[in-house]
């Protein structure tokens, strides 16, 4: 327990304890100096480059002059030449599953371009070689990934009964949007799912002509077999966020997110065995069915660090996908629902007393919302929901309403007077745009992550891959706020397109603001963490054509590389 000492006293121990106190002050950090090529710092609406930074204690100290950087920097500092790369600021994911990544990475991908599936023999030859390559005995559960029907030769979801032909297991096949799955029966009967199991509300259950289940669900109508899939061990936990962890490392991220945060993977991430091996920082959005949990453990706080993972907000999922026909629109699909039926126009996965008052509870925590909504009419929801709970700009609440997808131009004035920050998907308009043109006109398709109207209203957005619904390639979002062209060359809204610049600021700048990390992350200026992405082109003087096939050189976290091309 400390003691009062007399002011005199206090005195003569100050002047006695200070010439000690130099001395035995330990001699700072050492510092480390980049320079040699182009330096992106991202600060600024403009494009701004600094000839060197100086690192120390894992923080930029200086950004500027080479010279200047030397003497700051000292003889003593490791010196990182670029030799003519590019180097900016850490990519700050934006939004996508980190937990999804793991629990793909340990499952059977279908996605995987390696071993593309092309048709249902295909996919039951890939599920077959999962099963002996992993030994999953009989009665165990299969689970696949980044399923897509749309690109299988037959065009049409596989049915329970073709998974039944692989014998004594649970099959799951997870659809590549996350928003749905395929099952067999045996899968069903785990979930307790039968065929006098009512369609739940915000729900989709296909059926055949007969009227029974094809082992098809969607949205609210998969959660069953959702809640039943197995948990990976501690050791598979630990093995399969590492290889996630290393997958974001190599494309230059120096913050995750983990978009859609169930109770267990909270337990997990926050755990002290995820803590000792994460080195990037992951920021987790819990969804909003965990809030009964969280109210459990008041020990989980938000909005802080514990090691590299905070609790960021809680995430709503108020519709499902535009591209699997499940997200909510004020429009009909021309195709109809994912059963053929119409008219159909999507549903909501939640109704807008349930958004209301969950929203409201979460607000009054002093927690930031998250929102996935897709369909414009999903949007209203949300912006329905924001005024509920009485959110305005000034506040500086930050709502993020995830996708934004199919976002109106009358929606953009609510963003602006809530201070929503949009997390766009310019992704879209690459892999799915012909798809969208399919079912809506096209100048609703043109509008898809309009970034040049929302910059012009002033709005902080951003910009991500939602992976691994797509693949996990910072400069395939780059490309594509930029380019905004489909898989078949169809251009869709040139007039939001972005520069490299401002593309870039997608990536950085936008999503720090959006987690309330712009004094932290996202630019190269004195003062914030020293984490840096080093490319091989510069994307200031590259070719819109070639940005895709940029390269990460070297990623580096508060001033220690994380990652490097070839080590």
């Amino acid at each position: 327990m400390s003691k009062l000492i007399p002011s005199g006293a206090l005195l003569l121990a100050l002047a006695m304890s200070t010439p000690l106190a130099a001395k035995d002050a330990p001699a700072p950090a050492p510092a480390s100096l980049w320079h040699g090529g182009p330096i992106l710092t991202m600060d600024g609406n403009r494009p701004q480059t600094v000839q060197a930074v100086v690192e120390r204690g894992g923080r930029i100290v200086y950004a500027g002059t080479e010279a200047q950087a030397r003497r700051i920097a000292g003889k003593d500092a490791a010196d990182h030449d670029l030799k003519g790369a590019t180097m900016l600021p850490g990519f700050v994911d934006a939004h996508s599953h980190f937990a999804m990544a793991m629990q793909v990475a340990s499952g059977v991908d279908l996605g995987d371009p390696e071993a593309p599936v092309r048709d249902v023999a295909e996919v039951i030859a890939a599920l077959k070689t999962g099963i002996a390559k992993r030994g999953i005995q009989p009665g165990g559960w299969v689970v696949a990934w980044n399923y897509d029907e749309g690109k299988l030769a037959e065009k049409r979801h596989l049915t329970r009964a073709e998974l039944d032909t692989l014998g004594d297991f649970k099959v799951v096949l997870v659809h590549f949007t996350g928003h749905g799955l395929a099952v067999n029966s045996a899968a069903m009967a785990a979930a307790g799912i039968t065929e006098d199991t009512p369609n739940p509300p915000g729900g989709i259950t296909l059926r055949d002509s007969a009227g029974k289940l094809t082992g098809v669900f969607f949205e609210n109508a998969a959660y069953p077999v959702y809640m039943k899939l197995p948990q990976l061990s501690q050791e598979q936990k630990l093995a399969a966020m590492d290889a996630a962890q290393l997958k974001y490392a190599s494309n230059g991220f120096t913050h995750m997110q983990d978009g859609a945060s169930s109770w267990p993977d909270v337990q997990f991430l926050t755990g002290a065995a995820a803590a000792s091996r994460l080195k990037l920082d992951l920021a987790m959005l819990p969804t909003s069915q965990n809030l009964p949990a969280l109210d459990k453990h008041p020990e989980l706080k938000f909005g802080s660090y514990s090691g590299h993972v905070k609790l960021q907000g809680i995430k709503f999922v108020l519709d499902g996908s535009p591209q699997a026909r499940t997200a909510y629109f004020t429009k009909d699909y021309r195709n109809g629902a994912p059963d053929g039926h119409h008219p159909w126009h999507g549903t909501s996965n939640m109704t807008q007393d349930q958004f209301n008052a969950e929203a409201k509870q979460v607000r009054a925590k002093g927690w930031q919302l998250f929102v996935h909504a897709n369909g414009d009419a999903a949007i209203d929801m949300a912006v329905k929901g924001f005024d509920a709970a009485g959110i305005k700009a000034r506040d500086n609440a930050r709502p993020v309403v995830i996708h934004s997808q199919f976002q109106r131009p009358d929606q953009l004035k609510d963003y602006v007077r809530i201070g929503v920050g949009p997390a766009y998907f310019s992704n879209h308009t690459y892999y799915f745009a012909d798809i969208h043109r399919s079912n809506f006109p096209a100048e609703v398709v043109d509008f898809i992550s309009p970034f040049q109207s929302a910059l012009k209203a002033g709005l902080h957005a951003s910009n991500h891959s939602d992976a691994p619904v797509t693949p996990l390639g910072p400069f395939t979002q780059l490309w594509s706020s930029m380019a905004r062209q489909s898989l078949t060359g169809v251009v869709s809204g040139a007039d939001q397109r972005l520069s490299a610049w401002q593309g870039l600021q997608m990536l950085t700048t936008g999503p720090a603001w959006q987690v309330f990390e712009e004094g932290r992350k996202g630019r190269i200026k004195a003062g914030l963490l020293a984490d840096f992405v080093v490319i091989d082109k510069n994307p200031l003087t590259t070719p819109v054509g070639q940005i895709r096939g940029i390269k990460v050189l070297r990623t580096v976290k508060e001033g220690q590389t994380v990652w490097a091309r070839g080590q």
